[in-house]
């Protein structure tokens, strides 16, 4: 039960319409002296689909239970999202474990080219258009992670360069 964040500050979910989505759930077995012990385990992905995204990894004796408890954990684990226009603004990519991920942002209308856990992180991002690639493990569960850690590396590239130059980002300056 381990929220994932990657070195962002916490956002408060209270304001925010996140819809949730279970990406996947697994039953393990525990062997004692009486037999197995079967639970579960449930990887939950919650959004807004504006930039805000989390995740968590529920665990508990029956399914619903697993999943209520991913949900509350992916609450608690926002992270935002930079984005520019239905796209990100740069590509990158990210390891975590044995899952190696590629994104790369794509024009308006070409729409989401990702698989399984990583198109349910992107798309509960807000993300429309971007290209993916996964890598080595497809294991559900680290490709969501490694998913939101490259998100999390996103930068406004606009905004850096402005920041180096100490110069207000184009934002700013066109008085909004």
């Amino acid at each position: 039960m381990v929220a994932l964040q990657f070195g962002t500050p916490r956002i408060d979910p209270e304001g925010l319409v996140l819809t949730e989505k279970v990406v996947q759930v697994s039953r393990v077995a525990k062997v004692v002296k009486g037999g197995r012990h079967l639970s579960f385990n449930a990887m939950v992905v919650v959004g807004d689909g504006e930039g805000h995204v989390g995740a968590g990894l529920g665990k508990a004796d029956a399914v619903p239970d697993a999943v209520r408890k991913g949900t509350a954990i992916a609450r608690k684990s926002l992270l935002t999202v930079s984005l520019k226009g239905t796209s990100i603004p740069h590509s990158i990519q990210a390891k975590y474990g044995a899952s190696k991920l590629f994104l790369k942002p794509a024009h308006p209308g070409t729409g989401i080219i990702a698989g399984g856990a990583a198109r349910a992180v992107v798309e509960l991002a807000g993300i429309e258009d971007i290209y993916s690639k996964c890598l080595g493990s497809t294991n559900a569960v680290n490709v969501v992670k490694v998913t939101l850690k490259a998100l999390s590396m996103l930068k406004d590239v606009e905004e850096t360069l402005a920041k180096r130059r100490g110069t207000a980002p184009p934002s700013a300056r066109d008085g909004s």
